[in-house]
């Protein structure tokens, strides 16, 4: 079975991962509270969409956060394949922006 994950949500997402791949560790740092706020969001929508109360996502620095990302990303499409690819590619690309 494939990912979940929609094309455009995937190459953004790759995006983001590369960009903050590039980063200085101190501006990584600096970004974190953007990073860990959007894994968040999505952990939140993953689990409404289960029905489960939210809960928050431990800060595992920045060397695992685009893992949190990567794998929040994938959840949400699992439990909600509804979701619309456009506003999560678009907080993406917003997040990527940031950085």
């Amino acid at each position: 079975m494939g990912s979940p994950t929609p094309h455009e949500v995937s190459d953004e997402l790759r995006r983001v991962v590369e960009r903050w791949h590039q980063l200085p560790l101190d501006h990584a740092l600096s970004r974190m509270p953007s990073v860990r706020a959007l894994v968040q969001s999505l952990a939140d929508r993953v689990a409404e969409a289960r029905g489960h109360d939210a809960e928050p996502v431990p800060d595992l620095g920045p060397a695992t956060v685009t893992d949190q990302l990567s794998v929040m990303v994938f959840d949400l499409f699992r439990a909600r394949p509804d979701a619309d690819p456009r506003v999560v590619a678009d907080e993406l690309a917003d997040l990527r922006r940031s950085l």
